[in-house]
């Protein structure tokens, strides 16, 4: 059996020349592939960890688990679709919902692992049934509206969890993430969460000494409170293991965190989409692969307690500015994300990550994740002025985001995302049936039958991290000769980097 664990060097081993690729079989010399390894794992760092410290869940093994979905991931593809698989933001809303401020983490992983387990059932549907099936189950204009509702329902969880603890630190730090996006570029403007922490805990840590500590909000019981507190830094040991925990399950909680597979297919059939832009490799039949992998990353990851997984952009973003897309680099970037998760130092640092600085920061990636939704729907240009799309996607906004309920039983009710998706997903293919053939929407023009544009759309879906969610091919080396950063064809088609 092939698992694509055999790398054949490119040339001597060093940088491929303008216009030229490194093939994922491919490889560099093993020093120049572990320098572009330690690359990946910056790029994906800032919101594999910021993310789980968002959900309640442990940074260290959310790490560790990245590490092994990633394995998991390139054996499954057999090394046909180079990926990171880092935390998902797609969960998050569940996550405030599930196990507010961390509160139930055993319920909150029992749901996603359901989750999982759904998003791998629908890779192997996709993989027998052809990658169309995606656009035919969830057209641009449903993906769109489910992506919408997941991140503006987190608005609330800004405003009244991290927001209160140090608003001019906020404040602060969203002003520099934003400028950081716009403003920075090539490799440093994939990482720009990461720069995010340091430059807010640096701010904080700044605000300690001149300020003194920090008042806490009334309802956290009043007094005041160091913005820094490293004391479990110190106290924690350099190697062990993380915290690992078992699921607990529940029907609501299920239902709350389903949604997320819709915007996790939607996803990964981007990142297969623009990493096939990229390399010129047919990379359908591999789409439902990719789906099942991770799925069942996922599935495994919340097993043991740790957090969901999903493709990442900014290792997109890394490929396409270097133009190697060697899976050998994703095994050393894997390889060194276990061992980070084998270091409990580590995870106290990641933890003590102040509460003003996550409030900046989210309220850049909550609003980006929320319209992103907005972004699929205008690059497939969807069609709101057809009835069809209009009344299912208002009712279902305004109910999931408003916070809609629905009482089935008195233990059991619907309400946000779960009621919002299935208002949406049900009302638009009921009325998609009922209408006439010449009122249903039809496919964007120019499509390529995967609910994403052939003129450069692919990736902006990806939530991996909220920021980099790169279009295809507008990625472009600076050699002067207008080629493209990826195949060195002719220049970028459209699209610029997303919001």
């Amino acid at each position: 059996m092939n698992l694509g664990l055999r790398w054949k060097l490119y040339g001597d081993g060093s940088a491929p020349p303008p216009g030229e690729v490194v093939r994922p079989q491919e490889r560099l010399s093993w020093g120049r592939t572990t320098g572009l390894g330690a690359q990946h794992v910056v790029a994906m760092f800032g919101a594999t960890f910021v993310f789980p410290v968002i959900m309640g869940l442990d940074p260290n093994l959310a790490i560790m688990m990245s590490g092994v979905a990633t394995i998991l991931f390139l054996l499954i593809v057999q090394g046909r679709v180079p990926s990171y698989l880092g935390t998902s933001a797609s969960f998050v809303a569940a996550a405030a919902a599930i196990s507010p401020e961390g509160a139930n983490p055993a319920l909150l992983t029992g749901a996603i692992l359901v989750a999982g387990l759904v998003l791998a059932l629908a890779g192997v549907a996709i993989h027998l049934l052809g990658p169309n099936a995606v656009l035919a189950a969830f057209p641009p204009a449903v993906t769109g509206a489910v992506v919408m509702l997941i991140g503006f329902n987190l608005a609330p969880v800004v405003a009244e969890n991290y927001w209160p603890f140090d608003q001019w630190i906020g404040l602060l730090t969203m002003a520099f993430v934003i400028l950081a996006t716009v403003l920075l570029r090539g490799f440093l403007g994939r990482i720009t969460i990461l720069l995010g922490l340091v430059f807010g805990f640096a701010l904080s840590w700044l605000f300690d000494l001149a300020f003194g500590p920090a008042p806490l909000p009334e309802g956290q019981g009043g007094g005041a409170a160091p913005r820094v507190d490293l004391s479990a830094v110190a106290d924690a040991p350099w190697i062990g293991l993380p915290d690992f925990h078992a699921p607990a399950f529940e029907t609501s909680a299920v239902l709350i965190a389903l949604p997320a597979v819709i915007a996790l297919i939607a996803e990964n059939a981007g990142h297969v989409k623009a990493v096939q832009e990229m390399t010129g490799d047919d990379l359908d039949p591999y789409m439902g692969r990719a789906i099942f992998a991770d799925g069942l990353a996922t599935s495994l990851a919340s097993a043991v307690g740790g957090a969901p997984t999903t493709t990442y952009a900014e290792n997109i973003g890394v490929m396409a500015a270097t133009r190697v897309y060697s899976t050998a680099a994703y095994y050393i970037a894997a390889l060194a994300a276990i061992l980070f998760g084998l270091c409990p130092k580590f995870g106290e640092l990641v933890a003590a990550t102040p509460a003003g600085v996550l409030g900046g920061i989210t309220v850049v990636l909550y609003g980006m994740i929320g319209l992103l939704g907005a972004k699929i729907w205008v690059e497939n240009r969807v069609d709101f002025g057809n009835p069809i799309v209009l009344v299912p996607l208002a009712a279902g906004l305004i109910a999931g985001i408003g916070g809609v309920s629905l009482h089935i039983t008195e233990g059991f009710s619907l309400e946000g995302i779960a009621l919002g998706t299935i208002i949406i997903l049900l009302g638009y293919h009921l009325l998609y049936r009922l209408a006439p053939a010449d009122m249903r929407p039809a496919p964007a023009p120019d499509g390529d039958g995967a609910g994403h544009s052939a003129a450069g759309s692919g990736a902006g879906i990806v939530l991996g991290s909220g920021v980099e969610a790169e279009a295809l091919g507008t990625e472009t080396e600076d050699t002067g000769g207008g080629e493209s950063a990826d195949t060195g064809k002719e220049g970028p088609r459209g699209g610029g980097p997303s919001a």
